[in-house]
């Protein structure tokens, strides 16, 4: 069936605590590599669209549940200052994209093996 070949993949992921309540996932990782990338944490939530309050927020709330800092800042200066991930936060991001792309792999391969079954059903 021709709609079988117009559907693509989308999924979220996120990890949770005992309380089911959301720690880490898609949303909070792109964050993370936003601030890394635009040097600036008001910056990057410009960028997205989202507000300060709340990223800053959930940004507290990984370091809680994880037990570290992912956050550097530097004070003004000439460049006016900036955030940066500190070494753990650079290797939380490393490990989520490491984790994401074998993810993807796996979850693009089951998808197209589910649409192959969902094709030969209907014929």
């Amino acid at each position: 069936m021709e709609i079988f070949n117009n559907l693509k993949l989308n999924y979220k992921i996120w990890f949770s605590n005992e309380a089911n309540e959301g720690i880490m996932g898609d949303g909070k990782w792109q964050i993370l590599k936003a601030i890394n990338e635009a040097g600036s944490l008001t910056k990057a939530c410009e960028n997205m669209g989202i507000t300060y309050r709340r990223t800053w927020n959930d940004l507290k709330k990984i370091e809680k549940a994880f037990g570290f800092q992912l956050l550097e800042s530097t004070r003004g200066g000439a460049d006016g200052g900036g955030m940066k991930l500190t070494p753990e936060g650079e290797r939380l991001v490393m490990a989520f994209d490491n984790f994401h792309k074998s993810v993807d792999t796996l979850m693009q391969k089951h998808f197209i093996s589910m649409l192959d079954e969902l094709r030969n059903s209907n014929k």
